[in-house]
């Protein structure tokens, strides 16, 4: 059984952002050595590090905590930020960068559940113009990240040694659901304001790379938390409710799904005719989900060769919306099983991701009394929304 500092390692080791955020530490400040330190009382123990100078310290290595700023950082709670250290009148003298051969200096302290875990550190033989900077804000703000990582760690923990009740299993698995979907936007939102922070000082290629990607993943990460409470909330609330009322803005808003997916996959056509002449008695937000749910599923089963088609239009009093791609048709004994919940394992095992968004636009359409049906064969795949309405007479009538 691994002992406390151990255990400590193994949840920092796990964490898959940690690795890019200290590479971005490093080519955001120039400094070569980076590292998030777990500090106690008696010890000092690298947890992960990005050593770009040689220091010579790997992941579970130690440095005698009396012998670190870091040991101070645990005592006072406060960040330590040193440009140069022959010029501070604070740290000219101070054994430490003597010991460790740095100028430069920079720590945050990492806390989660109000308790002190250890630092987020950097080092560099050279002097740096950190002060003057926004290096202490992207420090405070990843620290709280990865605190914000642990926390949910523990979180998990607990949770899982509660599910070892058999009976109590399909109930805490939505809450758990739910109360991960919620405590994740925090962290993805740290992630995000730093992706932005980052993106606004001088990078060189690479590093505006990560950047983008990091934010690249905070979409798709939102998009499946999005997915994760709908689902959470479906299951513990009794299902999805449409907040209805007469929308003149629903073309509007299927238009922008539109343009959005159209930037999000440059890679992949998508042609729109959405013809809205009259007002919809509809929620226009989630009727927007719904069509951007079905868009994103044919991005990723669909040819890359043709293009998908959407269309928007009222025939016959009744709403239709419907999203069609070229590619392999849906074998027949899966469609039964596409509208249901984590169902993509079975049906597509080579893809990615929990199988939520046609289940997610199914209850959308369940909750505007309308039916999803979804067509396929070698030519296309077809998913088709359609809603009947109130005539456009009756509708006339009422507001006279």
């Amino acid at each position: 059984m691994p002992s406390p500092i151990e255990h400590d390692i193994q949840a920092v080791g796990v964490i898959d952002a940690v690795p890019k955020l200290l590479e971005v530490v490093c080519r955001t400040t120039g400094m070569g050595f980076a590292a998030v330190a777990r500090v106690t009382e008696d010890r000092w123990v690298a947890c992960a590090v990005h050593d770009g100078i040689a220091f010579g310290l790997e992941p579970g290595g130690e440095l005698e905590v009396a012998t670190t700023i870091c040991d101070e950082i645990r005592d006072s709670g406060c960040a330590v930020v040193i440009d140069h250290v022959a010029e501070d009148p604070a740290y000219r003298n101070h054994p430490t960068p003597a010991k460790y051969g740095f100028q430069s200096y920079i720590s945050a302290p990492i806390r989660y559940d109000g308790q002190f875990f250890g630092t987020l550190c950097a080092i560099d033989p050279r002097p740096m113009a950190l002060k003057a900077s926004a290096a202490l804000e992207m420090f405070e703000l990843f620290a709280e990240l990865i605190g914000q990582h642990l926390a949910a760690r523990d979180r998990l923990a607990v949770s899982q040694a509660a599910l070892l009740d058999a009976r109590e299993v399909a109930e805490l698995r939505e809450q758990f659901i739910a109360v991960l979907g919620h405590d994740l936007r925090n962290p993805l939102a740290s992630i995000d304001a730093g992706a932005r922070l980052i993106q606004k000082t001088p990078l060189d290629a690479r590093a505006l790379g990560l950047a983008a990607g990091m934010q690249a993943s905070v979409q798709r990460m939102a998009g499946l938390i999005d997915n994760v409470l709908d689902l959470a909330r479906g299951r513990l609330g009794g299902g999805f409710i449409a907040e209805r009322r007469e929308d003149p803005t629903l073309g509007r808003a299927l238009e922008q799904v539109v343009a959005e997916l159209r930037l999000a996959h440059p890679e992949h056509r998508i042609e729109a005719e959405i013809a809205l002449a009259r007002t919809i008695n509809a929620d226009s937000r989630r009727l927007a989900q719904l069509l951007s749910n079905l868009v994103a599923n044919a991005v990723t089963h669909g040819s890359d060769e043709a293009p998908i088609r959407v269309v928007a239009a009222v025939r016959d009093d009744v709403l239709e919306i419907s999203v069609a791609n070229a590619g392999e048709p849906i074998p027949e004994e899966a469609r039964s099983r596409l509208f249901l919940p984590f169902a993509r394992a079975s049906v597509r095992p080579r893809q990615q991701g929990l199988g939520l968004g046609l289940y997610i636009a199914s209850e959308i359409a369940r909750a505007h009394d309308a039916t999803l049906e979804v067509a396929s064969d070698a030519a296309e795949t077809r998913f088709t929304l359609r809603m009947p309405l109130a005539p456009a007479a009756a509708i006339a009538e009422m507001a006279d």
